[in-house]
C-alpha cells in the first residue's frame, strides 16, 4: 500500500502534457505558433512568371514585325523624299522658313538632295521663305549649275523668297549656288568669290615608258579625239584647246551667272572680280557680292521680311537615318578598282572649285 500512494505522489508531482508545474486551468499559454503553409502560393508565382514573359514575348514580336515593315518600306522606297524637320527658331507653324544645307563638295549626289528638299518645301503650303545654308568650296560645274537652276526655278514657281546664309566656306561653285537667291548674308569669317574655272590633268607617260616599261597604244578616227591624254604629253596646242574649248566657255557662264544674279554688277564688273581670287566677307560687301555681313538671325530677319511676315518658325530638314542609305554609304566608301573608276581616274576635271579649301 505505501509502495503505490509513492507512485501515485511522484505521478501528479510531473508536469502535465498542456503546461508546466502548477500550471493554473484556464491561463494563456505564451510561445512561438507555427501557422500552416498556404495551399497553392508556388502555383501563383510561376504562373506569374509565365505570364510576365509571355507579354514581353509578344511586345517583342511586335516590334520585330514593326522593324521588319521599316526595312522593307526603306529598301523599297529608300526614304529618298522623306525629310524630318529640326526646329531652330519656335514660331507659328502657319508661317515656316526652312533651311536647306548646301555642304561639303558638291557632285551630282548633292544636286539630286537639294532638288528633293526643294521638291518638299514646294509642296508645304506653310512655308513661306527659304534659307540656302551654304558652306562649301564648290565642285563639279555640272552639279554646281543644276543645283543654281533648282533655286531660280523655285523662285519663279513658288513665287517665295531665298536667302544665301553663307558659313565657313561658300567659294567658287559654293558661291555659284548663292547668287541664285534673292539676297546673300554672310558670317563674319566667311570666305567667298574664287569666280572662275580650275581644269586638273595627270599625265602618266614618263612613269608608264621610263619607270614601269608600259607602252601605251591610243588608235582615235582624228588628231583632237584622245585630247587631252594622260599618255601622251600635254603640249600647247593641246592647252589652247582646252582653254578654248572648255574653260572659256565655263568661265563665261559663270560670269554671265554672277552678273545676272548680282543687279548692281555689269559683265565688265564681274570680269574685273572674276580672276580666281577669294575674298573676306566685308570686301565681298564693299564689291557687292554679298548683301549682308552677320548671322543666322538676320538671314532669317531678311526671308521676314521679303515675305511680308512677323514672326515664324524655322526649320532644318534632315534626313532620318534609314539601313538603306547606310550601307549606300558604307558600299561609297569600299575602294573598288574598275572600268568605271580607271576612266574617273584617267578624265580631266573642269570644276568650279577653290582649292585651297
Amino acid at each position: 500500500m505505501d509502495f503505490e500512494q509513492n507512485n501515485n505522489q511522484s505521478e501528479s508531482m510531473e508536469p502535465s502534457a498542456t503546461g508546466g508545474a502548477g500550471q493554473i486551468p484556464g491561463a494563456a499559454v505564451s510561445g512561438p505558433t507555427i501557422e500552416p503553409a498556404r495551399k497553392g502560393s508556388g502555383w501563383r508565382i510561376f504562373w506569374g512568371i509565365i505570364l510576365a514573359m509571355s507579354i514581353m514575348a509578344n511586345i517583342a514580336l511586335v516590334a520585330l514585325l514593326l522593324m521588319v515593315i521599316s526595312v522593307g518600306a526603306v529598301f523599297a522606297t529608300g526614304q529618298r523624299d522623306i525629310f524630318t524637320e529640326e526646329v531652330i527658331q519656335a514660331g507659328p507653324r502657319g508661317n515656316k522658313i526652312v533651311i536647306i544645307k548646301v555642304q561639303g563638295i558638291i557632285d551630282g549626289f548633292q544636286a539630286k538632295n537639294v532638288y528633293r528638299q526643294l521638291k518638299r518645301a514646294r509642296q508645304d503650303k506653310r512655308v513661306k521663305g527659304l534659307i540656302i545654308r551654304v558652306n562649301s568650296p564648290g565642285g563639279t560645274i555640272s552639279g554646281s549649275d543644276r543645283i543654281y537652276n533648282e533655286i531660280r526655278k523655285y523662285r519663279n514657281e513658288a513665287g517665295k523668297p531665298v536667302v544665301a546664309f553663307m558659313q565657313g566656306v561658300a567659294a567658287s561653285g559654293g558661291y555659284y549656288t548663292s547668287v541664285a537667291c534673292d539676297k546673300i548674308v554672310a558670317e563674319q569669317t566667311t570666305i567667298t568669290g574664287s569666280i572662275g574655272v580650275i581644269f586638273g590633268h595627270f599625265v602618266l607617260q614618263q612613269l608608264l615608258e621610263d619607270k614601269l616599261g608600259i607602252q601605251p597604244v591610243i588608235i582615235t578616227s582624228g588628231p583632237r579625239k584622245g585630247w587631252p591624254s594622260m599618255f601622251k604629253p600635254f603640249e600647247e596646242e593641246q592647252r589652247q584647246y582646252v582653254q578654248d574649248r572648255l574653260i572659256n566657255p565655263a568661265f563665261d557662264r559663270f560670269v554671265e551667272v554672277v552678273a545676272d544674279g548680282r543687279p548692281s554688277l555689269t559683265l565688265s564688273d564681274v570680269k574685273d572680280l572674276a580672276d580666281g581670287g577669294i575674298y573676306g566677307a566685308r570686301e565681298a560687301k564693299n564689291k557687292e557680292l554679298i548683301d549682308d555681313v552677320g548671322y543666322l538671325d538676320k538671314a532669317i530677319e531678311r526671308v521676314k521680311s521679303l515675305a511680308k511676315i512677323e514672326k515664324a518658325q524655322v526649320v532644318e530638314y534632315r534626313r532620318p537615318f534609314s539601313l538603306a542609305g547606310f550601307l549606300t554609304l558604307r558600299s561609297k566608301n569600299i575602294l573598288k578598282f574598275d572600268r568605271a573608276t580607271l576612266y574617273e581616274l584617267s578624265t580631266p576635271q573642269l570644276l568650279y572649285l577653290w582649292t585651297g579649301y
